[in-house]
Formats: C-alpha cells, structure tokens, sequence
C-alpha cells in the first residue's frame, strides 16, 4: 500500500512541478493564461486532445459498461477517436483561424445577443456536468485502490484539490504540458495493467469460457446493441466540434495546421484504451461477478504487484485529471468571456481579467464537486450532457458551410429547442420514442433550424468573413 500511495504522491508532485514552470509560461494576460498564448505544437494539441478525451468515461465508465455488455463497449473511446478526426479534418484548422475564442460569441457576431445568451448557459451546464463526472472517477480509484488513505468522499476533495490547483496556477499552459506526462502514463499503465490482468486470469481464453452465458461477450456490438453505439459515435461527433474544450485547445494551437494534425494525432491515441479497459471489465466480470460495476476496474487492479497496480492507478488518475483540468478551463472561459467581459464589465483591466478567470475557475471546481456528490451514473450522465451540444454544432457548421439557410433568430431557436428537448427527455418518459436522446437531440434541432429559416426572413450578416487569418 505504501509503494502505490508513494506513486500517487509523486505523480501528485510532479504535476505541480509542471504547473509552476507552466506559470512563468502564462504570466502576461489572458491569452497566455487561457489559450497558452497560441502557441501549443502539435505535440502539445495530440496530447491535451487525448487527455481531454480519456478521462472518467473512457476508462472506469467503459470498464463498468464492458462489465455488463462485453468488449462492445471500447467502442465508446472509438466514437471519442472518430470525434476527433472530424473536428481535424473539419474545423480545428478553421478555428484557430477564427477571431473567436468560444461558440457563444461566434453566436452573437452573426446572430444575435440572446443566441449568445443561451448558448453560454447550455455551454456551461455542459462543461460542469463532464467535469463532475471526474471527481466522481477519481474518487472511486483512490479510495478502491488506497482505502486506508482514502474514504470515496476523500478520494473527490483530494481529486477535487489538485484539478482546480493545477489549472489555477497555469491555466492552459498547465494542462498542455502535464497532458504530456499523464498521456505517457495512461498508455503504460493500462497497457501494463491489462497484460498483468489478463495472465493473471490465465489469458483471454480463459477469461472467456468463464464469462456467463447469454451475452456476446467478445461480439463487436456485444449487449449493446447498434442503435447505442451508432449514438455514442453521433454524440461525440457532434460535442468534438463545439463543445468548448476541444474549441479551446484548437484556439490554443500555434497554426491552424498544428491544430489539424494535433486532433488527427489525437484520434490515433485515443482509440486503442477504450478496448484495453473493456478487457479490464470483463476480467472484474471473471474474477469478482458481485462486485459494484463502477468499481469494477479499480477492484481487478487491486490485486496486480504493487508496483504496476500503482502505475495504473496513478494512470488512471492522471486521465482524470487530464480531463478534468482542460473542462474546467473551458468553463471558466465561458463564464469569464462570455459573461463577465460582455455583460458585467467590458472594461476590466487585463490583469484584473485573469484573476476574474482564476476565481470564476475556482468557484466553478466548488460546484462541480457537490454535483459529483449528488451524481449517479459516469457514462449515462455523460452522454445526457453532451448530447445538448447538437443545437451548437448544428449551428456551426450551418455558419460556415450552409449559411443562406441561417437566419439572425437560428441560434437562439435552435439551443432553446435542444435544451427543451432534453429536460423533455429527462421528465417526461413519453417522449423517449428514441433508443437515445442524441436522436431526439438532433431532429429537434434540425427541424427547428429548418423551420426558422422558412419563416424567419432575416438573413444573418455575410459582409464579413467567418475565417480571418490563416496563421
């Protein structure tokens, strides 16, 4: 136990090594501080790509479902990897050469203020639920793994405290360099892990004539089913593009070619530790078929060499906070410029500004962390928050490939309808004639948007160009 929790505490130290010297790297205003000053590599942009993307869901949540629905469910980070490859190929390039830093005040500057409006809010509500999400992961492997140290309550503030420390002392400089050190020990930790896990339980073989019948364990849909995943892979298609973290570490690229090849670079690392955590699960699955799912892949760990089970343990934190630091930059930046700057005081000072950014991110890690308190569910509650990013994405792309179908009011109508949507969905079983919300989501959205353009007659402005440099 002291060897794991002597690995922990040095991944812990190093991690605020890393954000001391990423200090000096975002002193100088707000740019440095939020967007590492433009200049992340593509490096930099692979490695924040992936760390945003493995975190709670991409490994504790795809041990928990593969514990119950087979190896089917690696396909998650596989929709996480297309996600990326998308955005890439699509709209990393062109939003980094944007005079944008967030989707609402792309909203405002062709639509209108009230688009904006909306689209904060929804935005935000999206970033707190993800980020919830992490204390949630994190408390579940420290106090599994660590118990005498740590309490499941305990393992959330201890998480808690050192995702809001890191990204407080260096903003996106912070997460982009310590992005690098937890992408490295993700992929020796679980891939050690899961080799260690797997001779343990005598081979993949074994572990499959083990397996209870009635389940395709290994199947490529499993006990999942094609409409899940085919709604794993619509949402994470549709949150790559607007949700505001990868929006941010696009913004935060050096070129809009680093930010291209960083998500296409990003999408191949992503892919493959979906599946090796599956495998996780369907070992916990074998080897302890009471246990509770959402432990599922801290409790097999448990019992590898206390070397490896502590590098897999810190790996798994480290995709924790990897996540975790990124979301609640994202948040923060709403708040702080879509908000603050726009509605409360235009002319604050730029050094005020960062510190208005700094306590925003503060105040939000607070109210994420007594939502993690109150959350059930990683992945189901996950997917539910990231299915609201439709109307954005909707919109975006409308904006720069369909424009003489956008309308000044399409913004607003279109976020209003998904937020209705969903909150639908939540309350009122009645309207679930869906397998998953993203489908309610997206007919909703689109039907609205196309409604708007035949009866709203207002054209959005098109005198200026969407894309404005190409650096």
């Amino acid at each position: 136990m002291s060897i794991q929790f002597s690995i922990v505490v040095l991944y812990i130290f190093m991690l605020f090594i890393i954000s001391l010297y990423a200090k000096r790297k975002a002193s100088g205003g707000s740019v440095n501080f939020l967007f590492g000053g433009r200049q992340m590599n593509t490096l930099l942009v692979a490695a924040n790509v992936t760390g945003l993307a493995v975190g709670a869901a991409s490994t504790i949540g795809v041990a928990e479902n593969a514990f119950t629905a087979g190896i089917a469910a690696g396909w998650y980070n596989g929709a996480w990897s297309a996600g990326a490859l998308v955005m890439g190929i699509l709209a990393a390039g062109k939003y980094r050469a944007m005079n944008c830093t967030t989707i609402p005040e792309l909203f405002e500057r062709y639509y209108d203020k009230k688009g904006r409006v909306i689209s904060v809010i929804g935005l935000i509500t999206i970033q707190l639920v993800i980020t919830s999400m992490q204390y949630l992961a994190g408390g579940a492997i420290l106090s599994s793994l660590l118990p005498e140290i740590f309490s499941f309550t305990g393992g959330m503030i201890t998480s808690a405290v050192v995702f809001i420390g890191i990204t407080l002392i260096g903003g996106l400089w912070s997460s982009g360099l310590s992005n690098v050190v937890s992408v490295v020990l993700i992929y020796v930790g679980v891939i050690t892990g899961t080799i260690m896990t797997v001779n343990q339980q005598g081979g993949l073989p074994a572990i499959a004539a083990k397996l209870p019948p009635g389940t395709d364990w290994f199947g490529p849909l499993g006990g999942l089913g094609p409409a899940t995943i085919i709604a794993w892979f619509a949402v994470m298609i549709t949150q790559s593009i607007t949700a505001q973290g990868p929006v941010q570490v696009a913004c935060g690229a050096a070129s809009a070619k680093a930010a291209k090849h960083g998500f296409i670079w990003g999408a191949v690392l992503i892919f493959p530790i979906g599946f090796l955590c599956a495998v996780m699960g369907l070992a916990a699955k074998v080897a302890m078929p009471n246990v509770q799912a959402t432990l599922a892949m801290p409790k097999i760990i448990m019992g590898l060499d206390p070397i490896i089970s502590g590098t897999t343990l810190a790996a798994l934190w480290a995709a924790d906070v990897s996540t975790a630091c990124t979301l609640l930059l994202g948040a923060g930046t709403l708040f702080s410029q879509d908000i603050y700057k726009r509605f409360i005081n235009s002319e604050v000072t730029e050094s005020n500004y960062v510190i208005i950014n700094r306590v925003t991110i503060l105040a939000l890690g607070v109210i994420t962390l007594w939502l993690a308190f109150n959350a059930v569910g990683i992945l189901k509650t996950l997917l539910l928050g990231l299915s609201l990013t439709t109307a954005f994405t909707l919109v975006f792309l409308s904006t720069l490939f369909a424009p003489g179908l956008c309308r000044r009011s399409s913004a607003f109508y279109t976020t209003l309808a998904g937020i209705l949507a969903l909150l639908a969905w939540q309350f009122i079983p009645a309207v679930r004639v869906f397998a998953q919300p993203i489908y309610l989501e997206w007919s909703v959205c689109l039907l609205t948007f196309l409604t708007v353009a035949i009866f709203d007659t207002q054209k959005i402005t098109t005198d200026q160009p969407i894309i404005i440099t190409n650096e």
